[in-house]
């Protein structure tokens, strides 16, 4: 969301004033684009393709609908607050749902939810919320956009996730279910178990923003990059029974050599 969202959440005659503040930082690195002859940066330019493609500026462009070619209707900031009802401006709550109900390919953005009064009906619901381990489904058009909400209540905070639409998710592909043996099971079995544990998301870092962080650096010294050496990785095993058993010896010595390092 590229702006600061302001409205409310009802649900029955309840109407809590809230804002949305954003859940997620952007840590990407980011690139110009340079023409490698005079490493000058490269700009993209907005034209107009019927005056020789004339430079138009931010403040001189509107919002067209083509209904036929060549022809176009403008939309306004204005009209598209005209068509907003205020149901429409609000986050609506149709309905409560468990939260396992809901399959996370649906999930697409998430954001903190601030209560700006009604403070003791936000305590409640939020509070009623996690009690019973339940989540709201409502809508609430963002820009130009209507938006499927799901509010959720975690760790005494409530977050608010859009979803996409049931008509947005493509299908799975087809795959073809092979014949599996039940001990080839239970040994793809005992290594998802063996690899058990915890999910702890501060354990997971993001290293290759890292390692290219650090060749960042090199460069600006005037250092070639040198490619790190690989790990040795295990050969390829086209027995899937040989594999499986391999897998389950090596991460059992990982294991033990971790316990090692943490003791």
């Amino acid at each position: 969301m590229a702006y600061s969202y302001k409205g409310a959440i009802t649900f029955g005659l309840v109407y809590i004033p809230i804002t949305l503040v954003a859940s997620i930082k952007n840590n990407d690195i980011g690139f110009n684009m340079i023409d490698k002859k005079t490493m000058s940066r490269v700009k993209y330019k907005k034209t107009c393709v019927d005056c020789d493609n004339r430079e138009v500026k931010n403040e001189d462009i509107v919002k067209g609908y083509q209904y036929e070619k060549g022809k176009y209707v403008i939309f306004t900031d204005k009209d598209f607050e005209k068509i907003k009802t205020q149901k429409d401006k609000n986050i609506t709550i149709s309905q409560f749902v468990n939260l396992s109900q809901v399959d996370p390919i649906y999930f697409d953005r998430s954001f903190y939810v601030k209560p700006l009064g009604a403070d003791k009906a936000f305590s409640v619901l939020l509070e009623a919320m996690e009690k019973e381990n339940k989540a709201g489904i409502a809508k609430t058009v963002l820009g130009t956009k209507e938006t499927l909400l799901l509010l959720r209540a975690k760790d005494g905070k409530m977050l608010a996730s859009s979803l996409f639409f049931y008509d947005e998710v493509v299908k799975a592909p087809q795959i073809t279910k092979q014949k599996t043996s039940k001990t080839e099971v239970e040994l793809a079995v005992n290594l998802i178990n063996q690899m058990t544990r915890a999910f702890k998301p501060q354990e997971f870092q993001d290293e290759y923003n890292k390692k290219l962080k650090k060749a960042i650096k090199a460069k600006i010294a005037g250092n070639e990059i040198v490619a790190e050496k690989e790990q040795t990785q295990p050969s390829k095993i086209i027995n899937l029974m040989e594999a499986l058993q391999k897998s389950l010896i090596l991460n059992e010595k990982e294991s033990k050599r971790k316990v090692k390092r943490e003791a």
